[in-house]
């Protein structure tokens, strides 16, 4: 039973990388370079085809002599091995003993990846040399390789994009001069609480004796204020709280969470005292103080929490503070509407 000529098999192996010539008994006596590939740490030659492919469809006994009968059929194989890759097949019978031809009462079967290609390449490293040059193969994987570096330069442009979106809406949203949000964003967030329906407090800080600074040391000097008084702030209060300068020396927190009076007096208190303490600048001393009000969003009905309302009560609560001496904390009471405080708390209303 001959196998394949030298001058038969390497024009096979140029024409049909991914061919068998199985002998009678059913076993591979030649196989071209891409097919040897697929086996790196075993030898292909000698082995039985079928122990090595499954043939899913069409059904057969599982002979040489069934295998012959499906000679011209379409055949869907996977290997039984590795990562068990599918491939497409066409098998034809040889002939009885014939020079030159292949092996006598043998096949002849040429494979073919199909849509398991991308697959193949990746798990055992084909290149273009590995494929015959007039498969569609090759400018399949042109068209992929093109399809995914344009499908990658669109991802990293949607990233940049969306990464200059986002830098510039968080432009849009912060005060420049101290860092904190702005009096847009203090909109936008107020009215994402109000939907998740969270509650909170509302405390509206207006700095006292922040003109004089202005007035005597100059713009420069009252910019490093409003600066240390930002990083105050922030040294004060939560993480996940909203601290807003709504524009020259007035700012808003939005203490998220927070329902309890007495805690948000301590809060207040505690920052009042804070901006107390002098601030340096250029050897100068500029001192100051805050005045603030402050409001409770679980006081208002729900749903429907009425944002405009709870801004002029902690504004009135503010004038009540400024009215009341300044450097001190007044939390806003429903009587407070039309009128002003004589005397600054200390305690919270209840």
């Amino acid at each position: 039973m001959a196998a394949a000529g030298p001058y038969l098999a390497g024009l096979l192996d140029t024409v049909c990388p991914m061919h068998a010539l199985i002998s009678a008994t059913g076993h591979i006596q030649h196989a071209g370079p891409t097919l040897r590939k697929l086996f790196p740490g075993d030898e292909v030659l000698g082995q039985r085809f079928l122990e090595l492919f499954e043939i899913k469809r069409p059904g057969h006994g599982g002979t040489m002599a069934d295998l012959r009968r499906l000679t011209g059929r379409k055949l869907h194989l996977r290997m039984r091995h590795g990562p068990r890759t599918e491939a497409k097949g066409v098998l034809v019978a040889l002939p009885e003993e014939k020079a030159g031809i292949g092996p006598s009462g043998g096949a002849l079967i040429n494979l073919s990846f199909g849509i398991s290609v991308v697959d193949a390449i990746r798990d055992f490293g084909l290149t273009g040399g590995d494929f015959a040059a007039t498969d569609l193969t090759i400018e399949m994987l042109y068209l992929i390789e093109a399809k995914t570096a344009a499908m990658e330069a669109s991802r990293l442009l949607n990233l940049r994009l969306q990464g200059a979106k986002i830098a510039a809406e968080e432009q849009a949203y912060t005060d420049t001069l101290t860092g904190l949000k702005n009096r847009r964003a203090l909109d936008h967030l107020l009215e994402r609480l109000v939907m998740s329906e969270q509650d909170f407090a509302l405390i509206h800080l207006d700095l006292d004796y922040f003109k004089a600074v202005n007035d005597t040391l100059g713009h420069a000097a009252g910019d490093h204020v409003l600066r240390e008084v930002a990083r105050a702030m922030v040294q004060q209060t939560r993480s996940d709280d909203i601290l807003v300068r709504t524009g020259g020396d007035e700012f808003v927190l939005v203490l998220s969470r927070l329902t309890d009076a007495a805690r948000v007096h301590e809060i207040a208190s505690r920052l009042i005292a804070r901006l107390e303490e002098p601030v340096v600048f250029n050897g100068d001393v500029c001192q100051i103080s805050a005045s603030v009000g402050s409001t409770l969003s679980c006081r208002y009905p729900r749903p429907g929490l009425d944002l405009d309302r709870m801004m002029e009560d902690a504004d009135t609560a503010l004038y009540a503070a400024k009215a009341a001496g300044r450097g001190c904390h007044v939390s806003f009471d429903p009587p407070m509407r039309g009128k002003s405080a004589t005397g600054c708390r200390s305690k919270p209303a209840v």
